[in-house]
């Protein structure tokens, strides 16, 4: 699974090898001195007349590997700490672009919480991996190697020790990964629901004000916190078990040297520097085997991360242009509709859309109006490809939207959604979203045609103004007046309207219409609404009803031919002379 998470490390392989050639020095360099203290307690101090100058030697000798081994760590700890966060910006990087070519169903599937918990505490998990894989993996590997070479050639029949604790300690740490992973993977689950309750709130904070449920919503959080910690003490519960128990071994093994190895300095078999040395060995191969299972540990930590990383990943992207032809461009603003089929669920008997085949002319104004959860929305969102049919066919322009490229078919269709979004930044750095290249005319221009621009200048700032954060500092309507003159920046071939001016007044829309036609000209235009007004001006209706096209026709035939449209034009024409 790591293998996938590699191609992060592009652009850092200096650092990481870099990073681990300086901790292999290191970890010789820490060999090295235990070998010299042997021979300087063997040859200076340990003898019938102790050498001063032996011992100024071998001390001389370990001071400087000391010295050595600190700036190669030194060197190791900055490398390392580039090649970890240039790892990270280069996953996170990675999954944010594999998630701008989701489809809409592919984030249907990922909750955005999720996928912001993904990008965050996933990636700082496998972060810490990997920054200790490059440190304390390949340095206690190498000492671990190393000094059990070491110590069977200062004392073979010794080292029989490692023979009982290295597999006991691999048993411990192979039942504590398989006992934990599964809590680890609950409380990702956990922590997900927790961010889902904290983005909820913020974003509807002004509601939760209005409502004054803040203590209940302070209590629901407090409820996902808990659950968090509790499956966080669970899953922790187990993987506390590997240091002390690591450690007993540890010194059970040094007890055991001890004894053994002064039974055979009182036979004559073994001198004091090598059971002195054979003790430091032994200090760093168990110590090593100790860093080493940390290092197992927060890989039983991150398994849960990797997968979850894996998954974004491997999501195969469920609408995909790679068979377009890249040279295709929308002819113009034609869209036809013929026999479609559509389930959110992909499931053929539960269709969301059932059926629905009609034409539309290049630049004609077309209402779409129906009852809650007749589909209009589900509809519109088709021509752009937002989601793909189950059977059927959508054209745009005289071809299937298959044939076009993502970027050339959305490029060519303006889409203003129900959920009025506006960015952080100033209202020209969001109207510039529908043409970068706009000039300032262009921009009061479309602002006029949306009846935005009066409201615009009537800030300080004109339309340097910062909106904050999703445009807190503008009304309902002023959001949807300026998403309006961002989606006719576009110049769009279609332009889509989902119940966009349902937070202006009745003059308003008219005005917003009225523009739009002599802006517009010759682009197609699907209008959603709720009001009758705002369709009858168009060049024909559409009446969806549970997911069906059950009328299409002018305004004025309608009004004779179909019961939904002339139920709904008498209520509310008929509320209006009351």
């Amino acid at each position: 699974m790591f293998k996938k998470l590699l191609p992060a490390v592009r652009g850092y392989e200096k650092q990481s090898l870099g990073a681990s050639l300086m901790i292999i020095i290191e970890g010789v360099l820490e060999i090295m001195i235990p070998f010299y203290m042997t021979k300087l307690i063997n040859e200076g101090i340990d003898v019938p007349d102790p050498q001063l100058a032996v011992i100024l030697k071998y001390g001389g000798l370990m001071l400087l590997m000391a010295l050595f081994a600190l700036i190669s760590g030194a060197l190791c700890a900055r490398l390392a700490a580039v090649a970890g966060t240039g790892f990270a910006a280069n996953l996170r990087n990675m999954l944010f672009r594999k998630v701008q070519d989701f489809s809409f169903a592919n984030v249907d599937k990922f909750s955005s919480a999720s996928i912001v918990t993904r990008l965050t505490t996933d990636v700082v998990n496998i972060q810490n991996l990997f920054t200790m894989l490059i440190r304390m993996t390949v340095r206690n590997f190498i000492i671990m190697i190393t000094a059990f070479c070491f110590a069977v050639a200062v004392n073979a029949r010794l080292s029989i020790v490692f023979a009982v604790t290295i597999p006991l300690l691999a048993a411990i740490m192979l039942t504590i990964m398989i006992k934990a992973h599964p809590f680890f993977e609950k409380m990702l689950q956990k922590m997900d629901l927790m961010n889902a309750r904290v983005q909820e709130n913020l974003i509807a904070i002004r509601v939760v004000k209005a409502f004054v449920k803040g203590d209940d919503e302070t209590v629901s959080f407090e409820e996902s916190a808990t659950a968090l910690r509790k499956a966080q003490t669970a899953a922790e519960r187990i993987v506390i078990w590997n240091n002390p128990i690591s450690q007993l071994i540890f010194y059970a093994a040094m007890v055991a040297v001890c004894y053994f190895g002064g039974k055979l300095i009182v036979g004559g078999q073994m001198k004091i520097g090598d059971l002195s040395g054979f003790l430091a060995y032994i200090g760093q191969i168990l110590s090593s085997v100790m860093m080493l299972s940390m290092v197992f540990i927060s890989f039983i930590i991150t398994r849960a991360s990797q997968k979850r990383i894996a998954e974004i990943l491997d999501e195969k992207t469920d609408i995909s242009d790679d068979d377009a032809d890249p040279q295709l461009q929308v002819a113009d603003g034609s869209v036809e509709f013929d026999h479609v089929n559509f389930s959110y669920s992909k499931n053929p008997d539960n269709l969301t859309l059932t059926d629905v085949s009609f034409k539309v002319n290049s630049g004609e104004t077309i209402g779409v109006i129906g009852g809650t959860g007749s589909a209009k929305t589900t509809l519109v969102q088709l021509i752009p490809r937002l989601y793909d049919v189950l059977s059927g066919s959508v054209k745009v322009g005289g071809r299937d939207v298959k044939d076009y490229k993502l970027d050339a078919l959305r490029s060519s269709v303006a889409m203003v959604l129900q959920t009025n979004l506006l960015f952080s930044g100033t209202i020209e750095e969001n109207l510039r979203w529908g043409n970068e290249e706009a000039t300032q005319e262009e921009l009061e221009a479309a602002a006029k045609a949306a009846s935005a621009h009066d409201f615009i200048m009537s800030f300080p700032d004109g339309y340097k103004t910062d909106l904050g954060q999703g445009g807190v500092n503008v009304s309902g309507g002023q959001k949807q007046r300026l998403c309006i003159a961002r989606a006719l920046l576009k110049s769009p071939k279609v332009v889509i309207l989902d119940d966009s001016t349902s937070a202006c007044d009745t003059a308003t829309d008219a005005a917003i219409r009225r523009a739009l036609k002599s802006e517009l000209a010759g682009t197609t235009a699907f209008i959603i609404a709720q009001r009758i007004a705002s369709v009858m001006d168009a060049d024909r209706v559409m009446v969806l009803d549970d997911g069906r096209l059950v009328a299409f026709d002018t305004p004025q035939r309608l009004l004779e031919t179909n019961d939904i449209y002339r139920e709904v034009y008498e209520s509310q024409m008929k509320g209006g002379e009351e």
